[in-house]
């Protein structure tokens, strides 16, 4: 029974993945083949600043593309006044980010790719991927799912100073899993009763936070990262001046293309399943938070050269031109998950390509080849000291 109810939300069945590869290359021509970009995301006009107590931060951008168009938000987590007695009062056929989302009155954080979620400020980051399998449901809505999470993760880190108040010192790694706990009751209360919506997601989020080694005034202040993950989507920690992996996550299955997943029909639980680490970084190290868009036609390896090669690339041309790397740091990152997207499309598109996706559904025995289409979303930061 228990495999009976995840399959309803999982990615896809064995019918759905031996699709020809002109099905699997057919795009909606009227959407931008230029990936979504931003800084840091949206945050209420009115919102408090409430910054983190560590002495790090991240310069951050994302890039994402997707699939296909998102499934719009259902009132009344997205329903606009209407103008005029004429104007229709449903937006099913209205792109969700023209105007902006909210759930009880405030602005849902974040932003909508496809059936994933991003979220990114100067001390949270974070990646969910919506299992896009809901929108074959009548009430299916992933998306929601996706971005809930990540609202109610990012409110819950204001409101504890992000892993510690000023003047506690170190934070606690755990409260990473606490804030992904609150989010998913939180989530599960929104989406019930007369708002009921279907859906669920994979979640992975990485907080900066720090570490005293010493004590007195001889002491250093080192930075950390806590990572929590559940399901497949990934984070992990590239350090350029070595050229290498420091960190990454391990994808969390129940079966080949079913991750664990929080949501409808799905046992799993914050505090049950998410696999929480504390990785020790520098100055200047990138993290990365990634949906299996990614992950699945790009090989770790891959994605760590695309990062250090971008990196670098943009350092290049910023001294070409004369201008303050320093303070653009935060663009420079929003080009690296750029390229990252971009590198990974290239093979989702290709029916022929070698991808990690085709090296696992070949060791379940499935004929499958070529890259996986599936929404791409990437979160890029730098680990930076504050000034002053």
């Amino acid at each position: 029974m228990l495999a009976l109810q995840l399959k309803h939300g999982c990615r896809r069945n064995t019918l759905r993945i031996t699709t020809l590869p002109q099905a699997r290359l057919r795009h909606d021509n009227t959407r931008s083949r230029d990936p979504q970009i931003g800084l840091t995301t949206p945050v209420p006009d009115d919102h408090p600043l409430r910054p983190s107590p560590s002495p790090f931060y991240f310069a951050a951008g994302y890039a994402g593309w997707a699939k296909r168009a998102s499934r719009p938000f259902p009132p009344p987590f997205f329903s606009p006044p209407s103008g005029s007695f004429s104007d229709p009062l449903s937006t099913h056929n209205r792109s969700q980010d023209r105007r902006r989302a909210s759930v009880n009155g405030h602005m849902i954080r974040g932003v909508t790719v496809g059936d994933d979620a991003v979220l990114v400020s100067d001390s949270l980051v974070g990646a969910n991927d919506g299992v896009g399998a809901w929108a074959q449901r009548e009430r299916g809505c992933a998306p929601l799912w996706s971005r809930l999470i990540l609202h109610y993760c990012a409110v819950a880190a204001e409101r504890d100073g992000y892993g510690g108040k000023e003047g506690d010192g170190e934070g606690k790694p755990e409260v990473l899993v606490r804030y992904l706990g609150e989010a998913y009751e939180q989530t599960k209360e929104a989406l019930s009763g007369a708002n009921e919506w279907l859906g669920t997601t994979t979640a992975s989020l990485a907080l900066l936070h720090y570490r005293l080694d010493g004590g007195g005034d001889g002491g250093s202040v080192r930075p950390v990262v806590y990572v929590a993950q559940l399901g497949d989507s990934k984070v992990m920690v590239v350090r350029p001046r070595e050229k290498r992996i420091v960190f990454e996550t391990e994808e969390q299955w129940h079966y080949f293309d079913c991750p664990r997943q929080l949501g409808t029909n799905s046992p799993d639980t914050p505090e049950g399943n998410a696999v929480l680490s504390t990785v020790e970084v520098e100055e200047d190290d990138i993290v990365l938070a990634m949906t299996d868009g990614v992950t699945d036609n790009l090989w770790v390896e891959e994605i760590s050269e695309t990062a250090v090669t971008s990196l670098n690339g943009w350092h290049e041309k910023m001294r070409e031109g004369d201008d303050d790397a320093e303070g653009h740091l935060a663009e420079g990152m929003r080009y690296v998950a750029q390229e990252i997207v971009l590198a990974a499309r290239k093979i989702a598109e290709d029916p022929f390509a070698g991808s990690p996706f085709m090296e696992r559904a070949v060791e379940e025995g499935l004929a499958i080849e070529g890259g996986k289409p599936d929404d791409i979303s990437v979160v890029a930061a730098l680990c930076k000291k504050r000034k002053g």
